[in-house]
């Protein structure tokens, strides 16, 4: 079995982990950036945590373990999420998932939106989870591969299943066995996150942009294709194009990959390399095909017709965000009863909604087609047999592959 590496950041890394916190994902509130609030970008000052050797070996760490449960006689719920990630009113002073959920069980949820990026979360909850210490929450929801090594440090707990029963019934077949949680026995999906192809028609001409292969090689898009720089998602997606799976590929696909996306920016192919601030050029059409995330494009197509999207016949990337309960969490019952009401299809159903990301919880289209019709019908938010079978996740890397792949695709992407 693998040992894990200490958490010794290179220098390709810390590029990584820079491009995340300022153009990546999760560099603004999910909603911010269309509803043109501004919101500015991160500070890197939690970067320091993670430059240190002093994380355990898996199997070796001084996190193991939960804490007496306090849920019976401590009706509170302490959960730290992602901006703009769980339903909000109109009046923007309520949060009626989480009212409902205090009418029904009596439990208070003390919601924090204080992640805003995976590496800098990570960096504020390491100390506590290294020594064995309480972190102060209960329920935390961050990205499949910072969910992996957690639960691979043994920082996380085993689910008690018997309280989850809606949540074991109802979890779609797509998110059931992730590799890094391969029987969800420590997490379940919170949402999913597809990187597709997008493009604004009336910059393409009315021409549909469907596969890798068109963005990096029809000349009428030079200059005008953009590429993400999540490494994941832009490698991945090249990968399927070349006919490799993301789930199993090697260190050569690696390189003929990027080899590939190289020659995209030698010719000028490719314009750059972004964050979601994609989202202003391929609405005036400055971009006029590029990788994009799913839950962008929902809300860019409500005030755009022209944007369109495409899931590649090779088939297109999907990550997750998932909820998990650290160890020594005071309250295990009540964040368990949490997370099997958040898959109830009408709970599910008020969350899809406001977020349009992928709903992970079967039997919600009826309940969000209440809420909107058109919502319902967005395969972008409630997968159909296409879009569920032309999903892929890319594969776990050991310390050293991370290293030398994250190094590689800095250099590609000039950072």
């Amino acid at each position: 079995m693998e040992q894990y590496e200490p958490e010794t950041l290179s220098a390709a890394q810390l590029a990584a982990v820079r491009r995340s916190v300022t153009e990546g994902r999760m560099a603004m509130s999910r909603r911010s950036l269309l509803r043109a609030t501004g919101g500015g970008a991160l500070a890197l000052g939690g970067l320091g945590a993670l430059t240190g050797c002093g994380i355990p070996p898996a199997g070796r760490t001084a996190g193991t373990g939960s804490a007496d449960d306090h849920s019976d006689e401590e009706k509170l719920l302490t959960f730290s999420n992602w901006t703009e990630y769980i339903d909000v009113s109109d009046d923007n002073k309520r949060r009626p998932s989480l009212d409902a959920f205090k009418r029904r069980t009596g439990i208070t949820v003390k919601y924090t939106e204080d992640i805003n990026d995976n590496v800098e979360f990570f960096g504020k909850i390491k100390p506590q989870l290294a020594g064995g210490q309480d972190t102060g929450r209960d329920l935390i929801c961050v990205t499949d591969w910072l969910a992996g090594r957690m639960i691979r440090l043994g920082w996380m707990q085993k689910l008690d299943q018997t309280n989850l029963p809606h949540a074991y019934a109802n979890l779609a077949e797509g998110f059931r066995t992730p590799d890094w949680d391969p029987v969800r026995a420590h997490s379940y999906a919170w949402t999913g996150i597809p990187a597709v192809i997008a493009y604004n028609e009336k910059a393409t001409g009315g021409r549909k942009v469907t596969s890798v292969s068109q963005l990096l090689e029809d000349s009428r898009l030079k200059g005008r294709v953009g590429m993400l720089t999540e490494m994941r998602d832009t490698v991945g997606l090249t990968l399927l194009d070349m006919g490799k799976k993301p789930e199993d590929f090697t260190a050569d696909d690696y390189d003929a990959a990027v080899a590939r996306l190289q020659k995209g920016v030698d010719r000028k192919q490719i314009r750059r390399f972004t964050g979601n601030d994609y989202i202003d050029d391929l609405n005036k059409g400055d971009l006029a095909a590029c990788v994009a995330w799913a839950g962008d494009l929902v809300q860019l197509q409500a005030d755009n017709p022209a944007v369109k999207f495409a899931l590649p016949d090779a088939g297109f990337m999907m990550s997750s965000d998932n909820l998990l309960i650290p160890n020594k969490a005071r309250h295990k019952r009540n964040a368990e009863r949490f997370i099997d009401y958040a898959y109830e299809p009408k709970t599910a159903a008020k969350i899809a909604a406001y977020i349009n990301y992928v709903c992970p919880v079967d039997g919600v289209r009826e309940e969000l087609a209440k809420i909107d019709k058109k919502l319902a019908a967005n395969p972008l938010i409630i997968p159909d047999d296409e879009f569920t079978e032309k999903a892929h996740t890319f594969r776990l890397l050991s310390g050293k592959e991370e290293t030398d792949f994250e190094e590689k695709f800095a250099k590609l992407i000039g950072a």
